[in-house]
Parts: C-alpha cells; structure tokens; sequence
C-alpha cells in the first residue's frame, strides 16, 4: 500500500507540470540543512535536524530516497515526506520535496555527513528516465564538553539534552492519608523534547528512613513529532510506612541540559510528606455500632433535656474555629521539612480572613511563644528563643473557643495576616 502511495501522488503531480523536451541544469535539485540548536555546534547526544529539501522541475514518475549511513549518528525519521507545489526563480512550476531526519552524534569531532540520493524517475520529453539527484556533502562539527562539571561523558549526573523537561507527579490514594500497613502508589512521568526515550535515565532512587519502597517496572516510548522526538518514561513505586510518625520525602533532583539556552538546568520530582495528614479523622472512620433501646431513650430524654436548655438559655455556641484542613496539611509538610519561611507563608493569609483563630492565639501563651519564636528565626526580632515548627503547627490546628463578640484584631499576629 506504501508503494502504491508513493507511486500515485507524483503521478497526479505530473499532470499540473508541463512535460519538458530536456532536463537543464537547476531542473532537479536536493539540498541538506542541518538546524544546530541555539545556532551553536551540539555535543554528543544532542539533537540535529537535517532538513532535506529537493525541488523538481521534470515531471516525476516514481521516487527513492538513499540515504547514507550515518556510521557516528543515531537518527530516526521524523513523520512521512512531504510532497508540494511550488515555483522556480524564473516563476516556472515546480515540486518540492521535504524530509525530516533527526540525528544524534556518538561522540565529538568533526564529521562529514555524506550526499542523500533520490532516485527519480522522470518523464524526459516522452521516454521515462532515471536520474539520480544527490545532495552536496555537509561539514558538522561536535563540540567537548568544557565545563567542570556535567557533560556527555560524566558519570554523574545523567547528560539529558533537551529543549524541555517536564515531570508529573500522582500519588493513589494521596501520602499523606496512609498509615502503617497501609500503600500508596507513586507514578512519575519524565517528559525530554528533543530525545529519543533510551536516552533517558533510570529510575531515581527514592529513600528516606521510616519507609518500605518497592520499585515498580520502568516504561520508556519516544512519541514523534515534525518538530523532534519526544522521549516519554514512567517511573512506579509502592511505599508503605514503618513507623507511626510524619515521615518527610525529599524532592529529587534531575539536571538537563536546556539546548536552547545552552544552560544546565534543573528539573524536581517534588517533596511529599508520608502519613500525618488527617489525625482528625481516626475516629469518623471507625464504624458506627448499633444502638441499644436504652440508649435510643436516653438520647431521647437528653434531646429533650436539651431543647429546654435551649429555651431557658438561648442558642447553642457557635462550632469552634479551626484551621481549614488543606492549611493544616501545609503547616505539617512545611514542618516537616523544618522550612520555616513556607510554615509563615502558608499561614499568614488565614489569619486575614479568620479573626476568631487570631484572638484565640493571641490568648494562648504557648503559641505566642512559638510565633515569636518564628519571627526571631526568620526575621530577628526579639530574644532568640529555640523554634520548634512541629509542635507549632500541632497547637495551630487544633480546634480553637469560639467567640460570641467581635475585637478589633490590632495586637500580637498583625504582622503575620499584612496589617500594620
């Protein structure tokens, strides 16, 4: 089917161009154009685009690109040969021929790459013919790596070219919701444009104490695209705590080498926290066991009890403020990882849209103390006092007495929610 293909579209072709009695010199040309990534030499392993370009005067019956053997590159055709309209300087009809081949060098030096050959078959004023069209040789020179760390031939870190990294990072069910004897699975998706996926690295290694990890398997695919291959790979761990503790996982570095900017960079797997999340919610899990009849009519009897006491002494208190439970995951994560200026970030909006939790804390001495203990840390101010953020955010997230009445919140946490 292929062949029927490639056979079919020039001949439709040659019914728009006008058969010629004889072939003149700049009737049949190909030309290959190598694109360098930021204008500058690649070094090995870095993506080349050999653009091949050809423009046919003579009608064209059948066509057969040769290609040359590449012997110091690795190279992949990028999608299917496009066949066009087009002119000539003279503004005589033409067909224009277009292929992409990304190359990659093994090592540095100085290369030749040798002529592409498309074998056409032509229509010479009536009598097929077969001319071989090649392109002129190319000079492309590898660079070495000078610089004193990275490179293609270090041993660490892994050499990634590219023109782009991006991570994805799932957790199922999420981190910080299990408990011991319980899993979780992490997947990591590592996305390089510009590379093929046997380019990429192997799995991170990721371990931390107080944690069962068990690596899953490795898929790797390239996706291609008419700009570049896309290398693509998923990384798979089970993990389990061990111990009955918030259990931090630091980030994972991955260095590539942006070859647009022609800069080292850095790509992260980010931070997580394992268990800890949702203390508050041990006992709304446990299941509900039947009631009894006399506990059914004590709890009658006690509603009643309490709509009198509702009658005689007004309505019931308001429920107790607290810190919503996507803050108090934060302040735990930040904790955790003993990063005092991501605990104060996370923290001060709150402040500004509860003002019950400010009077509250502002009435607790063991918060004031660790709040002015996180000012001196981050800031200065006052006596130096030890910081101790995992208590902290354990007193900041539990319920806090409600308030009936309203005070202006001018006192000790003003600096914390931006007010002066």
């Amino acid at each position: 089917m292929g062949a029927f293909a490639a056979c079919v579209l020039p001949i439709l072709l040659l019914f728009s161009i006008p058969a010629r009695a004889e072939i003149d010199p700049g009737d049949l040309t190909l030309t290959v154009t190598p694109e360098r990534n930021g204008n500058a030499d690649p070094f090995s392993r870095e993506m080349v685009l050999l653009r091949i370009h050809g423009v046919y005067r003579q009608p064209i019956l059948l066509e057969e690109v040769i290609q040359p053997s590449l012997a110091n590159f690795s190279w992949t055709q990028l999608g299917r040969d496009l066949w066009t309209k087009t002119k000539m300087p003279d503004g005589q009809n033409a067909i224009a021929f277009d292929r992409v081949v990304a190359v990659f060098p093994h090592h540095a030096g100085d290369f030749t790459i040798e002529p592409f050959l498309h074998r056409l078959t032509i229509n010479d004023g009536g009598v097929r013919k077969v001319v071989d069209v090649p392109s002129p040789p190319v000079q492309l020179s590898v660079a070495n790596w000078t610089k004193p760390v990275g490179g293609p031939d270090a041993k660490e870190p892994w050499w990634l070219p590219a023109r782009e990294v991006t991570i994805t990072d799932s957790w199922s069910p999420d981190p910080e919701t299990v408990k011991i004897g319980e899993s979780t699975r992490r997947i990591v998706t590592l996305e390089a444009h510009g590379m093929v996926a046997e380019g990429l690295p192997p799995r991170p290694v990721m371990r931390t104490r107080g944690i069962l990890t068990f690596a899953g398997p490795v898929t790797r695919e390239t996706i291609i695209t008419p700009t570049g291959p896309i290398a693509r790979a998923t990384y798979q761990w089970d993990v389990r705590p061990a111990i009955a503790e918030v259990i931090p996982l630091d980030a994972i570095v991955i260095p590539w080498f942006d070859t647009v900017s022609r800069t080292l960079r850095e790509a992260e797997i980010p931070a997580r926290q394992i268990g800890g999340g949702l203390p508050d919610r041990d006992e709304d899990a446990k299941p509900v066991a039947p009631a009894s009849p006399i506990a059914v009519m004590a709890a009658a009897l006690a509603a009643f009890g309490l709509g009198l006491a509702l009658i005689g002494f007004g309505a019931p208190k308001r429920p107790r403020p607290r810190l919503d439970r996507a803050t108090r995951g934060a302040l735990a994560r930040a904790a955790a990882a003993g990063d005092a200026v991501a605990f104060r970030t996370h923290l001060a909006p709150v402040l500004q849209r509860a003002p019950d939790l400010a009077r509250a804390w502002r009435a607790n001495p063991e918060i004031t103390a660790g709040l002015d203990a996180l000012d001196g840390a981050l800031y200065g101010r006052g006596p130096a006092t030890a910081l101790d953020l995992p208590d902290l955010a354990r007193r900041l997230s539990r319920p806090v007495p409600g308030s009936t009445h309203s005070v202006p919140d001018r006192g000790r946490l003003a600096d914390l929610d931006g007010r002066t």
